[in-house]
């Protein structure tokens, strides 16, 4: 599996739920380029059980991720119906309600192909029949793209482990944070924490010090 790692992030044009109650045709990252920081992440289905927990928790976190100049976009493989479905659903009955930010329906699969978390590939049998191999939906992949569009950390985790959303806000923070000092951040960083510069001299200072 090749990484898109400082990579231009694919493009797409897909329906998506925005403000928790409104289907949109043509949704679009591209409307970001030169102005926003993208997080941008993939859960397997709606009306699920660990997909709603990490879908809050992003609300939850999401005044800071927008104090940080970064947006916030779910992705699935369901519609856009289902999505408003499951957003119009109370917390309390296994829905999301209450969810603002924008959520991508990839009925397609080539967003989650293109990004590289479909959970299996499409192929011929013998026959020339086209067939899946897999399960067709989309794996928790996390991607962090930068204002030129360029994914500067990406993660995927397998359907049964929930993501850490306070470590994707702590990666943002560092991005933004290396590309005001031109520093690098060290193991387990964080905001107000040492960084350092790209030297042996300071890599010694800073093993030296800790």
């Amino acid at each position: 599996m090749t990484s898109i790692v400082r990579r231009k992030a694919p493009s797409f044009s897909a329906g998506a739920v925005i403000n928790g109650e409104e289907i949109v045709e043509n949704y679009s990252l591209d409307q970001f380029l030169g102005k926003k920081y993208v997080v941008f992440f993939f859960y397997p289905k709606d009306f699920t059980y660990v997909c709603p927990t990490e879908i809050l928790a992003f609300q939850e976190k999401l005044a800071e991720f927008e104090s940080r100049d970064a947006v916030v976009v779910g992705c699935s493989t369901d519609t856009p119906e289902t999505h408003l479905a499951w957003l119009m659903t109370p917390k309390k009955n296994g829905g999301i309600e209450g969810v603002t930010y924008p959520i991508v329906a990839d009925t397609a699969k080539t967003i989650a192909t293109n990004f590289g978390v479909l959970a299996g590939d499409y192929g011929y049998n013998e026959e020339g029949d086209l067939e899946f191999s897999g399960v067709p939906i989309a794996m928790r992949g996390t991607f962090l793209i930068d204002k030129e569009g360029i994914v500067r950390h990406a993660v995927v985790n397998d359907f049964p482990l929930g993501r850490n959303i306070d470590d994707t806000l702590r990666l943002l923070k560092a991005l933004q944070y290396t590309e005001k000092y031109g520093e690098v951040c060290p193991a387990n960083w964080d905001e107000g924490k040492d960084a350092m510069k790209e030297s042996r001299e300071s890599v010694a200072n800073y093993l030296a010090n800790h």
